[in-house]
This record gives C-alpha cells, sequence and structure tokens, in this order.
C-alpha cells in the first residue's frame, strides 16, 4: 500500500512517488534512443553489478564470446575508432594496425574516453555516443546472437550479430587474438 504524504496542511495529499519507476541515466538515454532509431531489432536486459566476464555472460543469459566489448582505440589527436571484441577475445594490436594501414594505436585513458564518448568505461557503446566513430567489428561477430553494452552498468540490448555490424557500418574483419595468447 502506498503512502500519502502531506506537504502542508493546505496543500492536498499526493502519492508518494513510485520507487520502481523505470529512471534511466543520460548514457542510457542516448543508447537506447540511437538503438531505436537504428531499426535493429534488439531486447534490452537489466541485471545488477557484475564483476567478471563470466558474471556478465550469465547475468545476460548469454556465452561469454557473444558480449561484445566496445573498445574506443586511438588513431591520433582527435582521432578515434570503436572496436568490437568478443567477450572471449582481445584486440590483435599488429592485425588491427595493419587493417587500419598505421603504425601506432593505443587506448586514451578512462577520462579521455569518456569525454570522447559521452560514456564511462565498462558503459561504452557505439550507440548514442557524442561522435559518430568509424567502428571495426571483430569477423566473430557476425552470424551469431551477440549483447552489447547499452550505456549504463547492468545494461545490454541482445541483437543480431549481423544486424549490428550493418547498422553500425562496421568495417568487419579478423582484428582479435584468443585471450590465451
Amino acid at each position: 500500500m502506498r503512502q500519502r504524504w502531506r506537504r502542508a496542511d493546505n496543500i492536498p495529499r499526493q502519492a508518494e512517488p513510485d520507487r520502481h519507476l523505470d529512471f534511466r541515466s543520460v548514457g542510457e538515454q542516448a543508447a537506447l534512443d540511437a538503438l531505436a532509431e537504428s531499426g535493429i531489432r534488439h531486447e534490452i536486459v537489466r541485471h545488477g553489478p557484475v564483476r567478471s566476464l563470466a558474471e556478465a555472460a550469465a547475468a545476460r543469459g548469454v556465452e561469454s564470446a557473444a558480449v561484445v566489448k566496445t573498445i574506443v582505440v586511438r588513431r591520433g589527436d582527435d582521432d578515434y575508432l570503436f572496436v568490437l571484441v568478443p567477450g572471449d577475445r582481445t584486440i590483435g594490436w599488429p592485425k588491427l594496425r595493419a587493417l587500419l594501414g598505421v603504425s601506432r594505436l593505443s587506448m586514451p585513458d578512462a577520462a579521455t574516453a569518456k569525454d570522447v564518448t559521452g560514456y564511462e568505461r565498462g558503459t561504452i557503446t557505439p550507440f548514442g555516443s557524442l561522435r559518430a566513430w568509424p567502428v571495426v567489428a571483430d569477423e566473430r561477430i557476425r552470424g551469431r546472437t551477440v549483447s552489447i553494452g547499452a550505456g549504463a552498468h547492468g545494461v545490454a540490448a541482445t541483437v543480431d550479430g549481423d544486424d549490428l555490424v550493418t547498422s553500425l557500418d562496421a568495417t568487419v574483419a579478423d582484428v582479435t587474438d584468443d585471450r590465451a595468447t
């Protein structure tokens, strides 16, 4: 039963705000709006805090390889791109440099990544980013259902991998290595 609060004797009683309303962060709202605008079918999954890839995969109901990490990579001053990496893999730096035709790449620190995307680490997604950076997707994302972050901790979108790379106009290539290498 909801409690009623009286703010003053001459003001009518009003219902207490519903604590279960969906209050979204700015980042989550930006990502969800961009996902909706993309037109790709997606299912939003919300879960509590996770501390590992295995926990994230279990909370999202997918295998670890289907959790897509969005990594911000810097090519030069104010020149960034997103790299979509399956959860069980890591960026293959020589492969990515060869694909991009550059001799040097780096990852920005957390503050810079937030400044250029609008998202803090662990929530970064190409959807709703402050700028539409180019996207490179590892070829293993295609042909499967994947889960990509949706702008806030504990929020992800489950999408078809082929639809994901198409909607982001991603360059698809083998740009990752097994985590063991």
